[in-house]
C-alpha cells in the first residue's frame, strides 16, 4: 500500500535545508523533517523536474502553488490518475499450450508471443 504524500510544510522544510543549509544526504534530510530517505529523494527529484533549483524560487511560492508544481498530475480531489489499461493474456490458451504433451512450449515463449502482439502489455 502506498504511503500518504508528505505535507507541503515538510517538503518546504526539506528543500530549505537542502538549498540554504547545504544538507545533501537524503538520510539526514529525512531525519530532520521526520520522513524516509526515499520520500526525500522523490521530493528532490520532483523539484528538479519542476525547475525549482533554488530556495528563492521555493520561498516565492505559496503552499498550493508549490504542490501544483511538484505534483502536476494530481487531481484536485486527490484521486489517483486512472491506470493504463493493458490487455490481459488469454489464460485459457496459455494453460492449453502448457498442457501439451510434446513439451515444445514454455511460459517464456508464450510471453514473447504475447509481447509481440501487445507491446504495451504486462512485463
Amino acid at each position: 500500500m502506498a504511503q500518504a504524500r508528505l505535507s507541503v510544510r515538510k517538503i518546504k522544510d526539506l528543500l530549505r535545508l537542502h538549498w540554504v543549509r547545504g544538507v545533501s544526504s537524503c538520510r539526514q534530510l529525512g531525519l530532520s523533517v521526520g520522513c524516509g530517505k526515499t520520500a526525500v529523494a522523490d521530493c528532490l527529484r520532483r523539484a528538479a523536474a519542476a525547475g525549482l533549483t533554488s530556495w528563492e524560487a521555493i520561498a516565492a511560492l505559496d503552499e498550493e502553488e508549490l504542490e501544483k508544481r511538484l505534483y502536476p498530475s494530481a487531481r484536485s480531489g486527490g484521486a489517483p490518475p486512472k491506470s493504463v489499461q493493458r490487455p490481459q493474456p488469454d489464460w485459457s490458451k496459455v494453460r492449453e499450450e502448457l498442457a501439451r504433451r510434446d513439451h515444445q512450449v514454455t511460459l517464456a515463449l508464450l510471453w514473447q508471443e504475447y509481447k509481440s502482439e501487445h507491446p504495451e502489455g504486462y512485463q
